[in-house]
């Protein structure tokens, strides 16, 4: 009776959780990501990464060229959002670049300058990439120069200056909004061979692969 009951047991919890698995994989974005630059504390990277997997953004690239590459992001419960999303690092702002274009068509950095917009004025529903600066210089003019214009998150304060984890957060949230009124996490949104391959992934292989929807390219 005890092992049946644990059969049981174990059984609701596998279907369980690849229920869970199947239903944040089928609101997984490919049209967002965040690019973040020269970051020094790990303990930033590791917030930008939980609300980066609770907005359901799949990918986060981190650019260090002018630290080493970050090999751990802080607190311990990054490690959890750190394991659904896929982190590219590059060393060469260029390169870095090239892969961005390939799948954003715009590029814009949070930069306060003459020719910013506000965050609430760019379209987030089309595929954009927004780049957040480390946390004393800011974005480089490098980084300036190879992206497509600079935005600003309207304040009122004296200080008008945010952490960067809490700038990405408000940014994010706002592509959020705006995707989910235009329908983006009503059906699966991700490239159907990156589809398949996370489910293998985060399954270990347990998961058969399932069929795609109308519509997803693959």
């Amino acid at each position: 009776m005890f092992i049946f009951a644990l059969y049981l047991i174990i059984l609701f919890m596998t279907q369980e959780r690849e229920e869970r698995i199947l239903q944040v994989l089928n609101k997984r974005q490919a049209g967002i990501t965040v690019v973040l630059e020269n970051v020094f504390d790990p303990h930033n990277i590791s917030a930008v990464m939980r609300t980066c997997d609770a907005i359901g953004m799949q990918e986060i690239y981190v650019l260090n060229t002018k630290i080493p590459p970050h090999k751990k992001w802080g607190a311990k419960s990054s490690s959890s959002a750190a394991q659904w999303l896929t982190i590219r690092q590059y060393t060469n702002a260029e390169e870095c670049f090239t892969e961005l274009r390939k799948k954003y068509d715009r590029i814009f950095t949070t930069h306060l300058s003459s020719d910013a917009v506000s965050l609430y004025d760019i379209d987030l529903t089309q595929r954009v990439a927004l780049v957040f600066g480390n946390e004393h210089a800011g974005v480089s003019e490098e980084i300036r120069i190879l992206s497509d214009g600079n935005f600003i998150i309207p304040q009122v304060g004296i200080i008008k200056s945010l952490n960067i984890s809490v700038a990405c957060a408000v940014s994010l949230y706002e592509g959020f909004r705006q995707k989910s009124a235009a329908g983006h996490y009503e059906q699966r949104n991700l490239p159907e061979g990156q589809y398949q391959e996370l489910l293998k992934d985060w399954s270990r292989g347990q998961l058969t692969p399932q069929p795609p929807e109308e519509g997803v390219s693959l």
